[in-house]
């Protein structure tokens, strides 16, 4: 399988036409649909849905496309790291993050060393943990930044001087709004909208207590917008950490820690014997030298 013909493969699926792929690609249609077909020979599955008017994605296909995917970003990465000019520091960094304002931390360190060297560059993807770990595990980043506890069998860690603080969403019209903060007994009363990560959260559970198992979980989400457009359209509230949404003024939503509180730390990690670029390498250097990390 020819990365030439990955690229063929995924300029159809994005086009949805051998007539627009084609076109995009400079190739005349029967050149592109000749290593398509011999694409799906070599593979042994049948990649496309050919209709009248639009070419779908099996679900062979859709999974082709996934791994095509990485396979071009992976390349691309390596070759850049590969192609840097040795004589000054450049490269691409990229990192994994969920939604924090420990981010800021890493943006600033960014910042920092692109002011040394501005032929560095960073490139950040959002997702939760799962998302993270699978770019982490298939060499798609340098770095992602975690909550913890670290899986530290599989990551090294470097535990970064910041933590977020968990709560929950409101609308601000709702009687517990009045309140400063919020108990358990509080929280097990809510039609709960809570993050695809809350089934790790075991200090969480240790909170509510009895209470968990009676909870109202009403929805899910994974990233927090999508949530808060669910409490302001009064699904529930959300179980959720503070500073990610701007509940500042009189906007429709507020925001109330939990009390007793509970605060969440974060590392930022990288799989073990991993082989930074010289770039990677100078970002978390510095990350160490001026971060400040927890002890």
């Amino acid at each position: 399988m020819e990365l030439r013909v990955l690229r063929y493969f995924l300029a159809v699926a994005r086009e949805e036409s051998i007539c627009g792929a084609a076109e995009s690609l400079h190739l005349s249609q029967p050149t592109l649909s000749r290593q398509l077909m011999d694409l799906e020979a070599e593979l042994g599955k049948k990649l496309f849905l050919r209709g009248n008017r639009h070419i779908t994605l099996t679900e062979d296909g859709a999974l082709l496309r996934k791994r095509a995917e990485e396979i071009l970003d992976l390349v691309e990465k390596t070759t850049g790291e590969l192609t840097a000019e040795p004589a000054d520091l450049a490269g691409d960094i990229y990192i994994g993050a969920g939604e924090t304002r420990g981010v800021h931390l890493l943006t600033q360190a960014a910042r920092r060393l692109q002011e040394k060297h501005p032929r560095v560059h960073f490139h950040i993807s959002s997702g939760d943990t799962a998302d993270v770990t699978e770019k982490l595990d298939k060499g798609l980043i340098d770095f992602g930044l975690l909550f913890d506890p670290v899986n530290t069998a599989k990551y090294s860690a470097y535990p970064l001087p910041t933590a977020d603080t968990w709560g929950i969403l409101l609308r601000r019209e709702h009687p517990l709004a009045e309140k400063p903060s919020l108990t358990a007994e509080d929280a097990a009363g809510l039609p709960l909208i809570i993050s695809r990560r809350f089934q790790d959260a075991s200090a969480l559970e240790d909170w509510f207590g009895r209470r968990f198992d009676t909870l109202n979980i009403v929805a899910s989400y994974s990233l927090l917008y999508n949530a808060s457009l669910m409490v302001e359209d009064g699904l529930g509230a959300a179980l959720c950490l503070d500073g990610i949404i701007n509940t500042a003024g009189d906007g429709p939503l507020c925001f109330r820690p939990l009390h007793p509180p509970i605060c969440a730390s974060m590392s930022v990690v990288w799989k073990k014997y991993q082989v930074f670029s010289r770039a990677a390498e100078a970002f978390l250097e510095l990350l160490r030298q001026e971060g400040g990390g927890r002890k």
